[in-house]
């Protein structure tokens, strides 16, 4: 595993390069006060007047501005090609919980990438925070509070089975998998979803307005991560 670069307590705010709402970045940060740049996010960060702890990444979009006005203790290159921004910074952060922004904009090919990343280090708790909607690697038990007609979606990254409480469409007994059966559009039927994946790789996708309910799901004392890959 890469060295770790920040070692926090407190929930981390991961801000890319992709668009930002400045309202929504407010938002984390209040849930999430250590702020976290991957590469070229620096430059959206300094735009809404912050300063993050850390800058992770191969340098490739970081502006010369953002690298004039970072301290350069707090800029960390990674310079290997093998794994994206999001990957090299979320597998050097240490965190409760990370939220990530700028990641799930309207490059497909990026955000199809993101995910990978979440399967990539499903040890790693994090939320991704969209224009509307939020996403994260379901973990071995996720106990979810909802309200029932609540859009539950769940996308097998990798085929997989599961066993679910409190959803219209149960996953029980289901050969999930991309090209086989996915979970999409799936809606909560009672104030708590229960969904328990036998191995990483599911994509629990929910209306925005749930990131405080997601938040407490992940950071819950029984949620118990994934264990790292080998």
């Amino acid at each position: 595993m890469p060295d770790i670069i920040v070692d926090s307590l407190e929930n981390v705010t991961l801000i890319g390069g992709g668009a930002v709402d400045p309202g929504q970045l407010a938002q984390a940060l209040d849930l999430a006060p250590v702020l976290v740049a991957a590469d070229g996010g620096a430059d959206s960060a300094l735009a809404a007047g912050h300063v993050p702890r850390a800058v992770i990444g191969d340098m490739d979009s970081l502006s010369a501005g953002a690298r004039a006005t970072i301290p350069p203790a707090r800029i960390h290159p990674v310079p290997e090609q093998d794994s994206t921004d999001f990957e090299k910074a979320l597998s050097r952060i240490r965190a409760p919980l990370v939220l990530g922004l700028g990641f799930m904009g309207p490059r497909l090919d990026h955000m199809l990438a993101v995910y990978h990343g979440l399967l990539a280090l499903p040890e790693r708790a994090c939320l991704l925070i969209g224009a509307t909607q939020v996403a994260f690697l379901c973990p071995p038990h996720l106990r979810l509070e909802s309200r029932a007609g609540d859009l539950v979606s769940a996308f097998p990254l990798v085929p997989l089975a599961a066993r679910s409480g409190g959803l219209h469409w149960a996953l029980d007994g289901l050969a999930l998998g991309p090209g086989q059966v996915i979970g999409t559009s799936n809606r909560a039927t009672a104030e708590m979803v229960e969904i328990r994946p036998d191995r990483p790789g599911l994509l629990v996708i929910l209306p925005g307005r749930a990131l405080p309910e997601a938040m407490r799901a992940l950071s819950a004392p029984g949620c118990a991560p994934w264990p790292v890959r080998a």
